[in-house]
């Protein structure tokens, strides 16, 4: 019996890109092929040469619809079936391949905000909730919206077989997240994609948007990040590495806030568990640096570090990416 794939690829608005994705039925016994769709509709090619090429790189059991259907997570092609100039995946599969031997890990916090009828969800008509303090880790009616589209999302994406490893709802009223991995480079950004449609596709059942917006609301009220967690075979095994690694990400500072995420200014303030998007630091357990050492890798002399610049809103390809190339590079010189 023929099954449905639902195509899910990464489209070229700048200066941040959207998912789409639309529906093929495929023959039973076969795999998802090649496909194509209307570029110009996306902003990847003009009309008078709109076709681009659909790529299968992960595929997953469909929660949502169940059976045999499956969702594909594809990257963009020329039709000459190069990779697309909107496609990161490439070359952070390139860096993926260069530093193998590294055997880099990475752990996502994905930061998130629910909106329902033009507002942060639990936001009362024409005013404001009470200020920032119940609402991490909350629970009960008068702290907590929008954990039924919580609960849904985390079983989808335990359903599809996603390595999610957690959720919790953040600092900010109507504001969540979830955490994917640790896994490689190529895999951090092929299940945190994933795990975004994901989540758009479960709140649609709830009449609920989720949005990446780093600021959500102007004022007191936290933004919305995606904590990156990163080690290698060096850093899980001595302190030296760790503090190489947070080094090589300082003097690489400015490279990475330019590629962190659109309106990261407006985020990295210095309030609000942040350090000032113009410079950088790193601490011991300190949440107000631009990387955070975890306090148990200091007493254990091992692990992995936090980079807690890069937005919500941010190119999981690339924040890999440009980690793995900084990092990695730093600890073979």
């Amino acid at each position: 019996m023929p099954y449905r794939a639902e195509y899910i690829w990464i489209d070229g608005q700048k200066p941040t890109s959207k998912l789409r994705s639309k529906t093929k039925i495929v023959l039973d016994g076969e795999d998802p092929p090649i496909w194509g769709f209307d570029g110009s509709s996306t902003e990847q090619a003009p009309g008078s040469d709109s076709d681009c090429v659909l790529n299968p790189v992960f595929v997953k059991p469909d929660p949502i619809r169940g059976g045999n259907d499956v969702l594909v997570m594809c990257e963009v092609l020329d039709t000459d079936l190069t990779p697309h100039e909107s496609n990161t995946r490439a070359a952070c599969a390139a860096a993926a391949e260069k530093y193998a031997d590294h055997d880099p890990w990475f752990g996502l916090e994905q930061e998130y905000t629910f909106f329902k009828d033009g507002r942060p969800h639990g936001w009362p008509i024409g005013g404001f909730p009470a200020p920032q303090g119940g609402y991490y880790c909350g629970v009960g009616a008068d702290e907590i919206w929008g954990r039924d589209v919580v609960e849904a999302h985390t079983e989808h994406c335990m359903n599809a077989g996603l390595d999610i490893s957690g959720t919790n709802a953040e600092v900010m009223i109507g504001q969540w997240e979830f955490q994917i991995g640790p896994v490689g480079p190529v895999e951090l950004g092929d299940q945190v994609w994933m795990a975004r449609w994901l989540l758009y596709r479960t709140a649609e059942d709830f009449d609920i948007s989720a949005h990446l917006m780093p600021k959500p609301v102007q004022g007191d009220w936290n933004g919305a990040g995606a904590h990156t967690n990163f080690s290698t075979n060096g850093t899980r095994d001595n302190y030296d590495a760790v503090i190489t690694a947070c080094e090589a990400l300082r003097r690489a500072h400015d490279d990475h806030i330019t590629h962190y995420g659109a309106g990261i200014e407006e985020r990295l303030t210095g309030l609000h568990e942040t350090a000032p998007w113009t410079e950088f630091s790193y601490g011991v357990s300190d949440r107000g640096a631009s990387v955070r050492i975890p306090w148990q890798v200091h007493r254990e002399g091992k692990g992995y570090i936090e980079d807690r610049r890069p937005n919500a809103n941010v190119d999981p390809y690339v924040v890999t990416r440009l980690i793995t190339e900084t990092v990695c590079s730093a600890l073979e010189s």
